[in-house]
């Protein structure tokens, strides 16, 4: 297939994503009771919605737009409430296509030909998968709107005038907005900086006139709506001045406190901004203002923080191996919620409340960009690839476009997906329930295999230890503290000190849990320690009321039913056969074997597990190891031609691979090294 028409391919293929997205959220729609969706909508323009009320708009705290969004939507209202439904979220995913496609064609060039034809499905599609389009979309806000009008004011309206319209009336929807003003003020667009102020006084002068209590309760006593809504300080606000008073601050300190911070994020982020405009990234430009103005507003919900995912098209590092961590870091942050991102762990929970406030403060104010002129803009620095030694079947790599690299991926981004990647394990894990029925009469069958190849041992053991306090000790010990830290442990070694291998290492411990993950769905199985009548004793969790449907806290944190495989031995047979591989000592191998050994004796001392399980758990690894050599490749490498012409130390350790010992690259004659293919 040649080039162009593998781009024509995956061009359709991002358009059938994008169908399949909208199709998705508009059956969302219809499956949420009437009572439950477009909540924020309702309390506005439904048939008991403010807007019908007669009296002030905020009379309530529902309303939280400026006076002016309430004397457009009056008018609405009435229509509306016909419309409330599958028509509001046609025209909202339609808005957000028009966004994605403005953006997408606003990138700073030069620009591709493969990158024009693909953007603007890829931009929808992030668009639509990110937190605050979801919000928007189940609140029934309008806060896409203002995005959009700065973004066809910027790129696509003819003339200054027409330009400073549309961003003087986002701006009337959304004041922090304004400060798109100085953006154009200080990039030359003079004129049309004047008639975005003037725009912007004119809505508001008019809904002074038109509804002069409303506007004082919100520009006064509520300064500029920051008393509106929920709490202030709840999570839901990601701005400076929510962040502030989640830390205690409050009073005259913390306003004090917020007004300098604010200011100075203001200096900063449009110095940046107005830079990266003068560059030829009006995008980014745009992005950073979006991100100053979310900082700084008195409150930004869920909703207004679409300018962050924007800052997606600024180019980091001068590395082509680092191109992807600032725009990988910023879709994750916008599209999973800080607690799949990090865990609920001690200083780390701080950065979990306020991830997507610290993702716009870096956008405006840290994050290094590249300019244009840089040499590393078109050019960075390329990265090393290793050529796989041949495999014993003719097709092996059955993905040749599967490259072999020889440096250590960006430790942050590793750290972000490995998180990111295991939190979707855990939530498909507990959402993989068959039923209580189900997984006792699928236990009921592995205990009758077992006993027909007579390996039911697991009442003897289990009995054994228990009437030993050292082994019950030892054995809960082990099975609660080594399931994470081993694997964790061999990964962060050979990410320091082996990273080709790290690489391979890590695609068949996820292709093996992505298997297990199967294993859930297809056959929920009780555990020993659940099963009602055999008589195992729970030394971890304690005795269970088997008599009542649920058992206790622990059913509503994971699914119990999630047995076979046995990831637990899964993982720990992992660890075994990749210290066995690459250690260089005898005795290291032999060390490496006994947790696997100690992790079954475990499972099954404790009651977890089936000996089956354990079996489970060896094939999904197995088939992880082997996966990964049928895709990729032998793990055995041969040395890069860059590298055969550079043999020297200093060009290795400029790869990042001066610490490769053999089995990672070869020694610079195309000959295969290594320790041998993995089975």
């Amino acid at each position: 297939m040649g080039a162009g028409n593998r781009v024509g391919a995956a061009r359709i293929a991002l358009w059938a994503v994008v169908a399949a997205l909208g199709a998705r959220q508009i059956a969302m729609v219809l499956r949420t009771p009437p009572g439950e969706r477009f909540t924020d909508l309702e309390t506005w323009i439904g048939p008991e919605g403010v807007l019908h009320v007669a009296g002030s708009l905020y009379d309530s705290d529902r309303f939280i737009g400026t006076p002016f969004a309430g004397l457009v939507l009056k008018p609405l209202a009435r229509s509306a409430e016909q419309s409330l439904g599958v028509a509001w979220t046609f025209g909202t995913l339609l808005l957000v296509a028009v966004l994605g496609m403005v953006a997408a064609r606003a990138l700073p060039g030069p620009v591709s030909r493969r990158t024009a034809l693909l953007a603007v499905p890829v931009a929808i599609s992030l668009l639509m998968l990110s937190l605050p389009v979801r919000n928007t979309l189940h609140l029934g806000q309008t806060s896409v709107i203002p995005v959009l009008f700065v973004l066809l004011g910027c790129f696509r309206a003819r003339g200054e005038r027409s330009s400073g319209v549309l961003i003087g009336i986002a701006a009337a929807l959304q004041p922090t907005v304004l400060l798109f003003a100085p953006l154009l003020w200080l990039t030359g667009r003079r004129r049309a900086a004047l008639t975005t102020g003037a725009t912007f006084a004119a809505c508001s002068a008019l809904a002074w006139a038109a509804l002069p209590q409303d506007s004082w309760t919100y520009w006064v006593h509520h300064v500029a709506g920051a008393g509106l809504g929920a709490r202030p300080d709840s999570l839901a606000n990601q701005s400076l001045h929510g962040a502030l008073l989640r830390f205690g601050l409050e009073g005259p300190l913390e306003i004090a406190l917020f007004l300098l911070l604010g200011a100075a994020v203001v200096v900063l982020g449009l110095r940046r901004a107005v830079r990266y405009a003068r560059d030829g990234q009006l995008l980014l430009a745009v992005a950073v203002t979006g991100c100053v103005a979310v900082a700084v507003s008195p409150t930004a919900w869920q909703h207004q923080l679409l300018w962050v995912l924007l800052a997606v098209v600024g180019r980091v590092g001068k590395r082509a191996s680092d191109r992807l961590v600032w725009p990988a870091a910023v879709v994750l942050v916008m599209t999973l919620p800080g607690t799949m991102l990090l865990p609920n762990v001690g200083p780390l929970v701080l950065v979990r409340d306020n991830v997507l406030l610290l993702a716009a403060l870096a956008a405006a104010c840290a994050v290094p960009f590249l300019s244009r002129t840089s040499p590393y803009w078109l050019q960075p620095v390329p990265t090393d690839y290793a050529r796989p030694v041949a495999g014993r079947w003719r097709r092996v790599p059955l993905l040749p476009f599967w490259r072999r690299v020889l440096t250590r991926p960006n430790l942050l981004l590793e750290l972000l997906l490995i998180r990111a990647g295991y939190s979707a394990y855990s939530q498909v894990r507990t959402a993989a329930t068959g039923g209580r029925a189900a997984a006792e009469e699928n236990a009921r069958q592995v205990v009758s295999v077992e006993r027909f190849l007579h390996i039911d041992v697991e009442h003897w053991i289990n009995h054994a230890v228990v009437r030993s306090d050292g082994l019950e000790a030892f054995f809960d010990f082990y099975y609660s503290s080594f399931h994470f830290v081993v694997p964790l442990a061999i990964l962060g070694v050979l990410y320091a000190r082996r990273p080709a291998d790290y690489r391979w290492a890590r695609s068949s411990l996820g292709f093996a849990t992505v298997l297990a993950l199967a294993g859930f769905w297809l056959y929920p199985l009780a555990p020993p320690r659940l099963m009602p009548g055999l008589g195992y004793i729970d030394t971890i969790h304690g005795p269970q009321d088997l008599g009542s449907p649920e058992y206790g806290a622990l059913t509503a944190l994971t699914n119990q039913y999630a047995a076979m495989p046995s990831l637990h031995f899964g993982w720990s047979l992992w660890c075994g056969l990749v210290v066995v591989l690459l250690a260089p000592k005898l005795w290291m191998k032999l060390l490496g074997l006994l947790h696997p050994f100690f992790t079954v004796c475990a499972i099954v001392a404790t009651a977890n597990h089936w000996v089956l399980d354990a079996a489970g758990g060896a094939v999904v690894v197995v088939a992880g190891f082997g996966l990964t050599y049928v895709l990729a490749g032998p793990r055995r490498l041969l040395q890069p031609p860059s590298a055969e012409r550079e043999p020297s130390a200093s060009s290795a350790a400029g790869r990042g691979g001066a610490d490769l010992p053999a089995g990672s690259a070869g020694s610079g004659s195309g000959t295969p090294s290594g320790s041998g293919t993995p089975k």
